[in-house]
């Protein structure tokens, strides 16, 4: 009779134990699933946008705001994360992705949801910011890679004087040159050393550099700087129909947007 009361009792206690185990994994936090199931890319929009964002925003690699919209920002952001964490780099957000942005990064979704209910943007969401410097980052993230405003609004001029009427891809790839040039050895390294070197730029030739740039300038500007280069690293770009140096024709031509056609 000890013995099977000694049974019952150990099989009433195990039984216990096994329902508390499984009552905890059903609310603990760390099963909470994180992302649905798509992969995420350019053009999506939504919570999965918010989160990856926000997370990408924790470790520093996304300096936008977050609104939920996958956007040129948040592509680059994403490659810069893979190309960091040994991903295959294209920008598409699967599993492999997700998995590693979830260990690198902590979301917390409630927080982040009531800030954007309430109206708040935020730039610094992550474990670095704090309300006594809050106002101090999100400046410095309005303008990103370390040029000042300046550089940026005369960048703008230029892609304007230059590119207005092309394509966007083509107002880019115009904002990449100037930073390809910036980046070479055989160039001045500042934004003004570039644009003003003697017969860079027809725009500066014909003072049409000092129009007013319009948004899609800045746009395209930004985006730039964020890494997106259409040109394959170019350093010249010439219009076909208008171009009167022999010498732009001997260089090896990359590709053709809009009517520039880009060359190294």
């Amino acid at each position: 009779m000890r013995i099977g009361a000694k049974i019952k009792k150990t099989v009433v206690v195990f039984v216990l134990l096994l329902s508390l185990v499984i009552g905890h994994l059903s609310i603990s936090p760390l099963h909470t699933a994180a992302f649905s199931g798509q992969v995420i890319q350019k053009g999506a929009s939504g919570d999965d946008v918010i989160e990856l964002q926000a997370r990408l925003q924790y470790v520093g690699y996304y300096k936008g705001k977050i609104d939920g919209v996958y956007g040129w920002g948040t592509y680059w952001a994403v490659r810069n994360f893979q190309k960091a964490f040994g991903l295959p780099i294209d920008g598409l957000v699967g599993q492999t992705t997700k998995n590693k942005l979830i260990k690198a990064s902590k979301y917390d979704k409630s927080y982040v949801k009531n800030q954007i209910s309430k109206g708040k943007s935020f730039t610094t969401y992550g474990k670095k910011s704090n309300s006594s410097n809050s106002n101090k980052k999100a400046t410095a993230a309005s303008v990103p890679g370390g040029f000042s405003q300046n550089d940026i609004s005369l960048m703008a001029n230029a892609v304007h004087g230059e590119a207005r009427g092309e394509p966007y891809e083509g107002q880019v790839a115009v904002a990449a040159v100037i930073l390809n040039r910036i980046s070479s050895q055989n160039f001045p390294n500042t934004v003004s050393g570039v644009i003003f070197e003697p017969r860079a730029f027809t725009a500066v030739a014909d003072g049409q550099i000092w129009l007013t740039p319009n948004e899609t300038a800045k746009r395209a500007v930004i985006d730039a700087i964020n890494g997106w280069d259409p040109t394959s690293d170019a350093l010249y770009y010439f219009n076909p129909e208008t171009a009167t140096s022999k010498w732009i024709w001997t260089r090896p031509q990359i590709k053709q947007i809009g009517k520039h056609i880009f060359c190294e």
